[in-house]
């Protein structure tokens, strides 16, 4: 199955590191940009730094009626198992 990782941070935050093939939605905008979330085909795998943004990520997309993420936690825990594979 596709998967898709969303990374939460700031493009500030995004830039200097990352998963590769990642998209960048921060949190602050998810909200005006739930139609372009909405296009993403398979699962989506919510990440920020730590795991506190990306879990708020993953109650608001509940709350509009998502049902194909999980929250990965940290984006370099996310990397590293990517990685390792």
């Amino acid at each position: 199955m596709n998967k898709t990782i969303v990374d939460v941070r700031t493009p500030e935050e995004y830039a200097p590191g990352h998963v590769k093939g990642s998209i960048n939605i921060p949190l602050q905008e998810l909200n005006t940009r739930l139609d372009e979330i909405k296009e993403i085909k398979g699962d989506i795998i919510l990440c920020c730094a730590s795991g506190v943004r990306s879990a708020k990520a993953y109650r608001l997309l509940q709350q509009n009626g998502f049902s194909n993420m999980s929250n990965g936690g940290s984006w370099m825990d996310i990397d590293a198992l990517l990685v390792n594979h």
